[in-house]
């Protein structure tokens, strides 16, 4: 690890934290809100969350302030109260449901925003390709820490004619709760036996290998800094960080890599959310041609909100706008809106929401 690699990462996290606060403070000066919505939670989402602040203070007189400090400090903020909603890539656990009723009033979690989680790296070396093909059993593998070499005859032989170099793989996850980590593991879990009953899908796993990082900026940034490294964050901060990813094999045979058009070939996955609004899409089966091209590690969100609050009225204006005109704002960061069936569970979970 580079001597200044800690001094960048932090660096790098701040700035991607503190964007977010920086333009709601300008947007409430400037436009003169006149309600205030404050959030926290999912490093993954904020992106799309950052990029809905000025709109929502323009469009719907809305002042919407979001604090991302990873999905596990968001479902601990909203079942404290302290903000006017929770955002988590990862459903709610029952305990956690549980956790949320304060003064006999529930909780509801509504999936939000859909997009993929990258698996980014960082490998010096001539003639590599921008994207290394990575499958399921590769990538379980480097994470329990039985593959150590770049140059592994497994990754070798599904990028046959590619000289990788012989560098050793430095494993990074997270280390705060994080709805991405469940995202990953989830996949993990479909994908590799050994790492369902060893490890298991959750916010925070017990990890085989591997150093780990707050917030999805400090993967990345960790990733930028270290020759050889491996993690795991939302597409667009592999984007904004010039980060390799890897095109990842799919239950069809194919190598993809995360777009607007395989994240929604996920989306096709005939799965409604359950009753209480959670839902999974990944590794999405080998079934004619409606996943064929899909990317395998895609995911909703979910915003989570009290079911009877004084801001009902304002959270059910933000949220019914980032469901439907809202996905748009979120194209050029590779979310990709949600499908219909999606948007009409969401509107009845808004239907709960009350005074």
């Amino acid at each position: 690890m580079p001597a200044n690699g800690k001094l960048v990462r932090i660096t790098l996290a701040f700035a991607a934290v503190a964007a977010v606060a920086v333009t709601a403070t300008g947007v409430a000066s400037a436009r003169q809100a006149n309600t205030s919505i404050s959030g926290a939670g999912s490093t993954f989402v904020a992106p799309l969350v950052s990029a809905w602040i000025n709109p929502v203070a323009n469009q719907l007189h809305i002042n919407m302030s979001y604090n991302a400090i990873g999905s596990g400090g968001g479902i601990a903020a909203i079942q404290g109260r302290t903000v006017d909603f929770g955002a988590s890539d990862a459903p709610l656990t029952p305990s956690q449901f549980a956790g949320c009723v304060v003064g006999g009033v529930h909780c509801l979690q509504i999936p939000w925003a859909l997009a993929g989680t990258a698996v980014i790296y960082h490998l010096n070396g001539s003639g590599l390709p921008v994207h290394l093909k990575l499958t399921g059993a590769v990538l379980a593998g480097i994470y329990l820490g039985k593959i150590t070499y770049w140059d592994n005859k497994a990754i070798k032989a599904i990028n046959k004619g590619v000289k990788i170099p012989h560098t050793p793989i430095v494993v990074v996850h997270r280390s705060d709760g994080s709805g991405t980590t469940y995202n990953f593991t989830d996949y993990l879990s479909h994908v590799s036996a050994t790492w369902k009953s060893r490890v298991g899908t959750g916010t925070a796993v017990s990890w085989p290998t591997g150093e780990g990082e707050a917030h999805s900026s400090g993967v990345a940034a960790a990733v930028v800094s270290t020759n050889g490294a491996i993690g795991y964050a939302d597409v667009d901060y592999a984007l904004v960080n010039h980060l390799h990813y890897a095109a990842m094999q799919n239950r069809s045979g194919k190598y993809v890599v995360p777009t607007l058009a395989t994240i929604k070939a996920a989306s096709n996955l005939d799965t409604k959310p359950k009753v209480d609004g959670s839902l999974s899409i990944v590794d999405p089966p080998n079934e004619g041609n409606n996943y064929v091209n899909a990317y395998p590690i895609s995911t909703y969100t979910y915003i989570i909100v009290p079911q009877k609050t004084a801001k009902a009225a304002a959270l059910k204006k933000l949220i019914g706008w980032a469901i439907t005109k809202g996905q748009a704002y979120g194209k050029s960061i590779l979310f990709v809106p949600i499908v219909p069936k999606i948007v009409t569970f969401d509107q009845g979970q808004l239907a709960k929401i009350s005074n």
